[in-house]
């Protein structure tokens, strides 16, 4: 099979975080229909000449996308269902804040063909979730899965950890009480301060955003600990499941494999007979918005990735898994052997350094390797090809 995923992207919230710096913005009127329309007609674009391949996955990003109208989502998959071969047992899923709002469109969204959650919950703790930006409660956030898990078997659910004078001791706690309502999926994200965030902006003034580099490793320790013993094991750096439960959207992006991505900002990866180009659709929803209705796509770029470039890509989401990079894809993807992709000497280094273990198969990224996850696929990167 050929796998592909289709990524939709909302771009609207109804306040922007401080730490957030995607493709989100804030509106204060927003004509559904139009918007709709729109994702409509780029969606019948984007899958032209893509009736070869089978539609594993959807998944609706933001934003947040829970603002959207059920009635816009369900159209949206029934048009899917009609351009794309899909599979039956697809994965569909959408992203929902626990607002009390949202909370009340679940069972829309079930309705309309929504078969998996992910929930930003982000905190147990009303002072960190004040300090996040976000609208809700604790509490919200708990009535929230409540009714998630009345309505969908999959859903899954975001915490931020390694906050400014978190302690080991709280976020134990906080972690053992979101484990008790986890359902086969948890991510868990430390906090990093993000260039051109309101976050970024306070740390420039000398305010402490985020915990000091050793501890934070410690709770990453912790957390390792606690869900391998709760039975949700990491398959990403960040990302927790049981087994069969892993987001299958988001594995065909650490896979390299094909997506679609529609409206404002979305990215894509499409390949056809052995070249594969990444698309961009026009970020400013506006200009994404007038380009659909006035040539029918907000596609932006479609650049044709070099063996280098996707070799890059390949490096930087494999080395993520816990099961590591797979050796045979770099020969499918550049057309180079593992020597010719990472000279010896440099994978060398970092077995003996203890981040890398390498096998028939795949290149494994050790606990201690995932702990500095960015110096290790730094490393490879300044090194493609012994350039």
């Amino acid at each position: 099979m050929n796998p592909l995923g289709l990524y939709i992207h909302w771009p609207f919230c109804l306040s922007k975080c401080p730490y957030c710096d995607f493709n989100s913005h804030v509106r204060e009127k927003i004509d559904h229909k139009r918007w709709g329309d729109a994702l409509l007609k780029e969606l019948e674009h984007a899958a032209q000449n893509q009736k070869n391949r089978h539609l594993v996955s959807v998944f609706f990003g933001g934003g947040t996308p829970s603002l959207m109208e059920p009635e816009t989502v369900a159209i949206l998959l029934e048009k899917t269902k009609s351009f794309f071969h899909t599979t039956e047992d697809m994965e569909v899923t959408l992203e929902a804040n626990p607002s009390t709002v949202e909370a009340g469109r679940f069972k829309g969204f079930f309705d309309a063909g929504i078969n998996r959650l992910s929930l930003g919950i982000q905190s147990l703790n009303d002072e960190a979730l004040v300090f996040l930006g976000r609208r809700h409660s604790a509490r919200d956030a708990l009535k929230a899965l409540e009714v998630a898990t009345t309505y969908f078997s999959r859903f899954s659910f975001d915490l931020i950890y390694a906050r400014p004078h978190q302690t080991p001791a709280s976020w134990k706690t906080e972690l053992l009480d979101a484990l008790t309502f986890a359902k086969g999926h948890l991510s868990l994200y430390q906090l990093t301060i993000e260039p051109q965030t309101v976050f970024a902006t306070r740390a420039l003034r000398g305010e402490k955003m985020a915990l000091e580099d050793d501890l934070a490793a410690l709770l990453y320790e912790m957390t390792e600990e606690l869900m391998q013993d709760a039975g949700l094991d990491a398959y990403e750096v960040s990302n927790y499941a049981q087994p069969s439960q892993e987001c299958r959207h988001n594995l065909l992006y650490w896979n390299f494999e094909n997506y679609i991505g529609i409206g404002p900002g979305a990215h894509g990866r499409i390949s056809s007979k052995e070249k594969k180009w990444a698309t961009l659709r026009y970020k400013a929803p506006e200009t994404w918005l007038e380009a659909v209705e006035t040539q029918g796509h907000g596609l932006q770029t479609s650049q044709l990735l070099s063996p280098l470039e996707r070799l890059h890509e390949l490096t930087l989401m494999g080395l993520r898994l816990t099961k590591g990079l797979e050796v045979k894809r770099i020969l499918e993807e550049t057309g180079l052997e593992l020597h010719q992709a990472y000279p010896h000497q440099h994978l060398d280094r970092l077995e003996k350094e203890g981040l890398l273990e390498r096998v028939d198969t795949h290149l494994i990224p050790t606990f201690e390797g995932r702990l500095r996850l960015n110096a290790l696929t730094a490393y490879l990167l300044n090194n493609l090809g012994d350039k």
